[in-house]
């Protein structure tokens, strides 16, 4: 698994741990008094205890920015007090402040050593500063006070990349082998509207045909550090799915891609290329090629930002179809949280895009391209997943896209509109560490203002996966 992924899939463990009271860091020192702080007016006891309270409130909501704020203009008065000292200390280290976190659980372990608490929160500011070696002595001396199994399973986690990472492993493999079985409602993605007068489309066939059919798909990925932030990837993927009937669409893909990755502990940036070659029904269908980018801003532990775009060219092999070839373009914005149990996460996601028509000219369409021109399009999509065992999660998303077409249709004498939604509902059921099951439903809704253009579909599938790492 790559070490950048790692290290988002750490920081929301250690959420997970921070909203069951578990956290830890170091320094020396305490915070120097200034002017406004020596000005300050004692705290009355009864404010004192609601400070707590709405401090531990935020953190509990999955605010530890707020929290931190809330807390830190009374650092200096109430430094000592061990309940002040471990909220502000987890806080800042999930407010992305390691450094100021080490100070407040410093004077923890000061009243208290033995608070493990604080001081597997200890460890993890280590960790998040960079200092492998203290954090591995203060997670070892956690194992040593025999935490609670969850905590255990974190803390090894942990300790597994510093051993990565201190081993000097530079190249990293992680691969997967699949099989799958299945029914599509409508394999051809044909309309219950056929409307002859509009030919070619890239669905010929004015039939909704359903057909049972079985899968297989496997892959792999290849990564290489430059260095601590800097990381080199290339990975393929091939795919095989094959009707019991309709053979005509019988689908075969293969994808390449490779690109660099930059990340730190709060940032990570991906810029990558990519390749697609597909064939249905045995003959060559259509390729793509292109190229994405994406910044990942994580600015707590269990929240993340990102921004994403993409530029790629659809080719089709069949002449006939070639009149639908296309340069697409996709910039969006999403967010990811993770709520207080840590077993639960929702997502969204904002995108919009073109679909430049650069088909070769016919007769039809001396300057080329489709007949409906160019494509506008805005989409949303949201989702989420929960934990419903220990090796089960639930996942849902859905979205919907709207497309408008730049020419005027002759048989409606307008301009299409399309609207595409989907959902998905499965579950991820994870046997061991490397085997899964995943019963998967997802159901398509496509409408136009063309009736040949709007079609419905749902595929019913179960997958059995091996991951290899």
């Amino acid at each position: 698994m790559k070490r950048f992924a790692d290290s988002a899939c750490w920081l929301a463990l250690g959420f997970i741990l921070a909203a069951n009271g578990a956290y830890a860091q170091d320094t020396a020192g305490k915070p120097r008094q200034t002017a406004g702080q020596k000005n300050q007016k004692p705290v009355k006891a009864d404010e004192k205890g609601k400070l707590l309270t709405d401090a531990e409130a935020l953190m509990k909501a999955g605010k530890p920015e707020l929290a931190y704020k809330l807390l830190e203009p009374f650092e200096f008065e109430r430094s000592g007090e061990v309940r002040f000292d471990y909220l502000i200390g987890i806080a800042a280290l999930d407010s992305g402040k390691p450094d100021r976190a080490t100070l407040a659980l410093e004077r923890v372990l000061a009243e208290d050593p033995n608070y493990s608490g604080a001081r597997l929160e200890m460890a993890r500011a280590y960790y998040q500063l960079g200092d492998l070696q203290r954090a591995k002595n203060e997670f070892e001396t956690v194992l040593d006070a025999n935490p609670s199994d969850a905590a255990r399973v974190t803390i090894q986690k942990y300790l597994d990349d510093i051993a990565e990472r201190e081993s000097g492993t530079k190249t990293h493999f992680s691969g997967y082998v699949e099989g799958k079985i299945g029914r599509d409602t409508n394999v051809n993605n044909a309309s219950e509207f056929p409307n002859n007068l509009i030919t070619p489309t890239l669905y010929p066939t004015i039939e909704e045909l359903g057909d049972n059919y079985i899968g297989a798909a496997a892959g792999g990925e290849v990564s290489h550090d430059l260095n601590a932030n800097f990381r080199l990837y290339a990975g393929a993927d091939i795919s095989k799915r094959n009707n019991y009937r309709e053979k005509n669409f019988d689908l075969f893909g293969t994808e390449e891609r490779a690109g660099m990755i930059y990340g730190t502990e709060t940032n990570r940036f991906r810029i990558g290329l990519s390749g697609n070659q597909n064939s249905m029904g045995g003959a060559r269908y259509y390729d793509s090629s292109g190229v994405n980018g994406e910044w990942r801003h994580m600015p707590t532990a269990n929240k993340q930002i990102s921004l994403f775009g993409q530029y790629v060219r659809y080719r089709y092999a069949d002449p006939a179809l070639q009149l639908n070839d296309i340069n697409q373009i996709v910039a969006g914005t999403g967010v990811l949280r993770i709520l207080g149990d840590g077993k639960t996460a929702l997502s969204g996601s904002f995108y919009l895009g073109t679909e430049d028509d650069v088909g070769p000219a016919t007769v039809a369409r001396p300057a080329g391209g489709r007949t409906d021109g160019a494509k506008h399009f805005v989409g949303i999509r949201a989702g989420g997943q929960a934990a419903i065992s220990d090796n089960a999660k639930l996942y849902i998303s859905g979205g919907e896209q709207v497309g408008y077409f730049s020419n005027e249709n002759p048989v409606i004498s307008g301009h299409r509109l399309d609207r595409l939604g989907d959902l998905t509902i499965g579950v991820n059921w994870n046997l061991d560490k490397l085997w899964m099951v995943r019963p998967q439903i997802v159901r398509y809704i496509n409408t136009s203002n063309i009736g040949s253009y709007s079609y419905d579909r749902n595929d019913y599938s179960l997958t059995i996966r091996r991951n290899f790492k």
